[in-house]
């Protein structure tokens, strides 16, 4: 082995990885999360700079994530890609991505479950490796994937080392690879974007072509009435601190935005969302810990938390919340739980700097939120991102000091992270019919920003009657 060979696997001890959830996989994210800061190992914002990609969550079984393709043909050799779709999984994930890596850094694995080609058949065997190989890739005769033919586990990362000749759905080999966003000079990140393969084209019927995958600009008049280019610009669904299956259509002037759009990816499992679960089950007749919920409700607004200063570029206190957010969700004791998660609170309450950078930014009224079935922090609030972020800061402090009481949850007590859970939609879908107005004139430099304090959670937004699981 020569000094290439050495420094390169001494590199790979501590891969870098590009984190890509699912909607429905809020748990298994959060723990690939946690086990990705004990092990130091970086996170990575873009295919390009990543030695890993884990998705959390299952893939798409009808072929409609091509976007995903996309993203796995922009990570460079060597590169492993891991699924994993169940809680407690990630340690055997992430450990067996870094043996393939290290064991040959020349090598592409692909331990993500793929979507079969028409016809396709799989060469792999019972463990998962093609032809009983080691994993490398394989391509059958028309460059698809190889699906695992064996009997699989059916857990974590299941192995089926499939092949890619480019994106699915994207007969020119390109992909839907990601841009990631990029820090403004005030420390906001301005956008960057994730790339969609088939289903998820970044464009209306009538607009120009893509010459070499490249959108282009049309012409049209700003606000000042001036004639100035005009690029529509998708953002997600695999950008960092972004809300898991959210893509957002933008239509820019310059830096200015004219015109807003929301979709979302499906959410496969008909399950109750993972921050809203004390709420539905109490609704149900289940004996819920008051302990619980407020554990619960306090780890759902330091997750929006970090998102949010993350986005701002404050990353010490970013990463501060996300790891009192991991000590919320397990037994960690709750008196200097509850002293850490108010002295975090105070430190962004201080801070002049994010006031001036948050300030102004997406302003929505309690009447029109309220009109617009928003409730929760965001109706609570009646203004900006700011004060969408002190509404955050308030009930962070309220729910860290119920965390001794172990009193029952009320049954009529159906009020989530992020509203009220028996209304005719889950909270989150007013916080995605309010946000294309919200950007709508506004800087892209603070879109990111207003979206995030909005935090959407598309788990929600599920095909189950959200009053039937609301126990109404």
């Amino acid at each position: 082995m020569d000094l290439r060979d050495r420094l390169r696997r001494a590199a790979l001890s501590r891969p870098g990885v590009m984190l890509v959830a699912l909607p429905g996989a809020t748990r298994v994210r959060l723990e690939l999360e946690a086990e990705l800061r004990r092990r130091g190992w970086p996170r990575r914002e873009s295919p390009a700079a990543a030695d890993l990609l884990v998705l959390a969550g299952e893939r798409d079984p009808l072929g409609e994530d091509s976007w995903l393709d996309g993203i796995w043909e922009g990570v460079p050799k060597p590169a492993v890609r891991l699924a994993v779709r169940h809680p407690g999984d990630a340690a055997a994930a992430l450990d067996t991505g870094r043996r393939l890596l290290r064991e040959d850094a020349g090598a592409r694995h692909d331990l993500a479950p793929a979507v079969p080609p028409p016809g396709g058949e799989s060469t792999a065997g019972q463990d998962g490796r093609p032809g009983g190989g080691r994993g490398e890739r394989t391509d059958d005769g028309a460059g698809g994937h190889h699906d695992d033919g064996g009997d699989r586990d059916d857990r974590g990362d299941h192995s089926d080392h499939g092949g890619h000749s480019g994106g699915r759905g994207d007969p020119d080999g390109r992909g839907g690879g990601q841009e990631s966003g990029h820090g403004d000079s005030s420390g906001g990140h301005g956008g960057g974007h994730g790339g969609h393969g088939g289903g998820h084209s970044a464009h209306d019927p009538h607009e120009m072509s893509e010459p070499a995958g490249l959108p282009m600009a049309e012409r049209a008049e700003d606000r000042d009435g001036l004639t100035l280019d005009r690029l529509h610009l998708p953002l997600g669904p695999a950008l960092p601190d972004w809300p898991a299956g959210l893509i957002l259509r933008l239509v820019l002037q310059g830096d200015v935005v004219q015109r807003a759009g929301t979709e979302t990816l499906p959410v496969r499992h008909r399950k109750d969302p993972f921050w809203d679960e004390p709420w539905l089950r109490a609704a149900r007749g289940e004996s819920v810990p008051r302990s619980e919920a407020a554990r619960r409700r306090c780890a759902a607004h330091l997750d929006s938390l970090g998102r949010f200063l993350a986005v701002a570029g404050w990353d010490d206190p970013a990463a501060r919340a996300r790891r009192l957010r991991d000590g919320a969700l397990s037994a960690e004791p709750g008196d200097r739980l509850r002293e850490d998660v108010v002295s975090l609170a105070r430190r962004v309450a201080r801070s002049r700097a994010l006031r001036l950078l948050t300030a102004g930014l997406g302003p929505l009224p309690a009447a029109e939120a309220r009109a617009a079935g928003v409730s929760g922090p965001a109706h609570t609030a009646g203004g900006d991102a700011y004060d969408r972020l002190l509404v955050w800061l308030d009930e962070l402090g309220r729910a860290a000091g119920q965390f001794g009481d172990e009193r029952p949850l009320a049954r009529d007590d159906r009020t989530g992270p992020r509203g009220t859970l028996d209304g005719a939609a889950p909270p989150s879908r007013g916080l995605l019919d309010v946000l294309p107005g919200l950007l709508s004139g506004a800087e892209f430099a603070g879109a990111r920003i207003v979206v995030a304090s909005l935090d959407p959670d598309i788990d929600e937004l599920t095909a189950a009657d959200r009053r039937e699981a609301a126990g109404v």
